[in-house]
């Protein structure tokens, strides 16, 4: 079972929030980066207006989720507006 972890935008985001997530984006990279190195973050990233949708990351199990959640800059700083971690149970095929 896979977990699928989602950023929900603030709706009432102001460009000032929109700055500071940006500001933190380093410290959120570094903290992906050696989170990435065990492996249990298959994918990552932001839809394609990351301040109206978001983003998401798939994630080997519930509870690499979690533990990636809790210690994410962009969390610790009060920067997500609503996290939520759904389990997963995809098909997977051939070459996928």
């Amino acid at each position: 079972m896979y977990a699928v972890s989602f950023y929900d935008p603030d709706p009432e985001s102001t460009p000032e929030r929109f700055a500071r997530i940006a500001a933190a984006y380093p410290r959120h990279r570094a903290y992906l980066d050696e989170f990435a190195a065990s492996g249990d973050v298959l994918m990552i990233g932001a839809f394609g207006d990351p301040q109206a949708q978001g983003s998401m990351a798939i994630f080997r199990s519930r509870e690499a989720a979690e533990r990636f959640r809790d210690g994410d800059p962009f969390v610790t700083e009060g920067l997500v507006y609503r996290s939520r971690i759904l389990d997963w149970d995809p098909l997977i095929f051939a070459g996928g």
